[in-house]
């Protein structure tokens, strides 16, 4: 049975990290100062080759000109004409288009003749100029009349020279200027990714030792820009990171006593059944068997608001739409089915928000059973839901209980913060936590006051929009 190779993962991995972040900027700048230097070289290579071959040519017209407009000091080519005299580096010949006879210098060697040559020297072509491949030579012929054409031809070789030489020039210099940019590349690279490195350093060092200290941050660039969004996620994870401490110290500490009380009721009624011990009078029984259900429903208690504040600490998306009078309304629904005599007075405008409508809920519901909870029987809860013109509105509950001292007023929002006159009652201290946990999620805030009814006035205040 045959396989497949499908890849070792880890060469996957050790080739994508076969370059670092360095070395690719490094390759990149030089990759495109190469690309530049030879866009620029090749540029001025086809200019400087189209000047050398223009000034060639007109160099060999103007010659041409010249040997067809001199005298000849015999009427055979067997002695040098007169512009024969400046015309050493040319091939030059005089051909009859008739006879098709080239005529040239005795000393010299004569200039390759084609076709081309022989329309002019005929009268076809009013002159030619070409390149002989084979001679390596440009090739020019002007009419001198009497079915005759002066030819000359140019040799080539010194402008190829000076072109082989310019190319090598060409090729030397951005060699350099590549060298120079890959140089100049790798300091800017080191340089610019000095804080990249900071910035692994300190989430390799996160990693491996859990200190969320900070790292020194310098410049307003873009990378300053990511360093401080660094620090403020440091800042974040370090601040969750206390409030789990805090929430699990405090939730540890505030579990020691039911639980302790729990133990001590269960080791009474279990060393009352052991054979030989005295009973129990029945009395004392039914009272710790109250107590045991108290602290279990207190237990019970603690436990749902701890799991609630654990929800609420969790990053959500909040894209409902919030009617915040049915949220209030469904809340009032189930605070009266426990509120006993306690009657409530609402007052309620429409206001809409973008949000949780189970979390809004359950805040308002702590806000009301917070306020029964203080209410005097026969007394009256005050709920009102009215916008403040600035983009925010209130959900405002006061009671007509004993109010809370001036001591105590900040911090009634904090977790298991419970005041002197709350601890003989039942409660966790969490439910006003839950209150502001919910409403800073929203973008809102939460205070404490006294009411004009003698009471507490607790508030929400969100943001949102009139309904």
């Amino acid at each position: 049975m045959s396989t497949v190779d499908v890849g070792d993962p880890r060469g996957q991995r050790w080739g994508t990290r076969r370059f670092s972040l360095r070395g690719r900027v490094t390759l990149l700048a030089a990759a495109c100062v190469a690309g530049a230097v030879a866009l620029v070289s090749l540029c001025a290579y086809l200019i400087v080759q189209s000047n050398l071959y223009q000034q060639l040519d007109d160099n060999l017209l103007a010659r041409a000109n010249a040997a067809v407009n001199s005298p000849q000091v015999q009427t055979q080519l067997q002695q040098v004409p007169g512009a024969f005299l400046a015309s050493a580096d040319l091939k030059i010949g005089q051909l009859n288009g008739w006879t098709e006879a080239l005529a040239y210098p005795q000393a010299g060697s004569p200039p390759p003749v084609s076709q081309s040559e022989l329309d002019v020297a005929t009268g076809r072509t009013a002159q030619s100029l070409r390149t002989d491949q084979k001679t390596d030579t440009r090739v020019i012929a002007l009419p001198m009349g009497h079915g005759e054409a002066m030819v000359l031809a140019l040799s080539m070789a010194p402008t190829q020279r000076t072109l082989n030489e310019l190319a090598v020039v060409l090729f030397l210099v951005g060699g350099a200027g590549i060298v120079v940019a890959a140089g100049a590349g790798t300091a800017v690279a080191r340089a610019g990714l000095r804080p990249v490195d900071r910035l692994t350093s300190a989430a390799e060092r996160v990693a491996a030792t859990g200190d969320l200290r900070p790292i020194p941050v310098s410049g307003d660039d873009e990378l300053a820009r990511l360093t401080h969004s660094f620090n403020t996620m440091l800042g974040t994870v370090a601040d969750s990171q206390e409030r789990q401490r805090r929430l699990v110290a405090d939730a540890g500490h505030e579990l020691r006593t039911p639980l302790t009380s729990l133990r001590t009721n269960l080791e009474l009624l279990l060393s009352a059944d052991r054979p030989g011990a005295p009973s129990l009078p029945a009395e004392d029984r039914a009272e710790i068997e109250t107590d045991i259900r108290g602290q279990l429903d207190e237990l019970t208690q603690l436990i749902g608001d701890l799991v609630e504040l654990a929800r609420q600490d969790e990053p959500r998306e909040q894209n409902e739409r919030v009617e915040l009078v049915e949220v209030v309304e469904r809340a009032l629904d189930r605070a009266r089915r426990r509120a006993g005599e306690i009657e409530f007075d609402v007052t309620m405008q429409p206001w809409v928000l973008t949000g949780d409508n189970s979390a809004l809920e359950r805040a308002v519901l702590n806000l009301l059973d917070n306020a029964v909870k203080f209410s005097p029987p026969g007394s009256r809860v005050r709920v009102v839901l009215r916008p403040l013109g600035d983009g925010t509105a209130v959900v405002e509950v006061a009671d007509a209980g004993p109010g809370i001292a001036e001591e105590d007023l900040p911090n009634v929002f904090d977790r298991f913060y419970r005041s002197a006159e709350a601890r003989t009652l039942p409660g966790s201290g969490l439910g006003l936590a839950i209150v502001q946990n919910a409403a800073e999620r929203h973008g809102g805030t939460v205070y404490a006051n006294r009411a004009p009814e003698g009471g507490a006035l607790l508030t929400i205040r969100l943001p949102g929009e009139p309904g």
